[in-house]
């Protein structure tokens, strides 16, 4: 059995998307502790209402960087954690835990990578900079996360077409199925071992 930590910032739709995958197509792998950077992320009220350690770990709440990444590895270490999946994560994790964790981390990002990720290319900054190009295709990566924003190995990806009626918001709630999709996929390749 797996053990999963997922790091969310906002409502946690790709947390509860995987945590339902796990159950009803019984994926190899649990979700063992949940962490967010934001105390009143959807992630965590979700994550306590069903019953999974709920955890909110800032940066802000330590003295240094090292002091955080220590608490952050002394957790990931305290609930024995596998896999690390970044699940909406708003912030960058340590090149101290990247290592830790090396292609032990995967992230989910709703565009096409290499195209419009980086730094500052999230949520819906992403499906404008997608419009304001007039691209044809969007769509969402699964990836392992190395030390550069958006960088790492892809894992899987799908597209979606973008129609010219198709607004920011239209647009996110099509990749955003995708996302739901995709991630559990590749979660439960790595269960099973299916990924190199």
């Amino acid at each position: 059995m797996l053990n999963i930590a997922v790091f969310a910032s906002g409502r946690g739709s790709n947390f509860e998307a995987l945590h339902r995958a796990i159950l009803t197509e019984h994926i190899p792998a649990q979700i063992v502790v949940v962490i967010s950077n934001n105390s009143q992320s959807g992630a965590l009220a979700l994550a306590r209402s069903l019953s999974i350690p709920a955890l909110h770990i800032s940066r802000r709440q330590f003295e240094s960087d090292e002091l955080f990444d220590q608490q952050l590895l002394n957790t990931l270490r305290s609930y024995d954690v596998q896999l690390i999946v970044l699940a909406g994560y708003m912030k960058k994790l340590s090149g101290a835990v990247v290592r830790q964790y090396r292609n032990r981390i995967i992230n989910i990002h709703p565009a096409l990578l290499p195209k419009y990720g980086g730094e500052g290319m999230y949520g819906m900054h992403v499906h404008e900079a997608v419009i304001k190009a007039k691209e044809k295709f969007s769509g969402a990566t699964v990836h392992i996360v190395d030390e550069e924003y958006d960088h790492g190995k892809i894992l899987r990806q799908e597209h979606v077409a973008v129609d010219e009626h198709d607004t920011p918001e239209t647009l996110a709630a099509k990749v955003l199925k995708i996302e739901h999709t995709i991630l559990p996929e590749v979660v439960r390749m790595y269960a099973e071992g299916k990924l190199p």
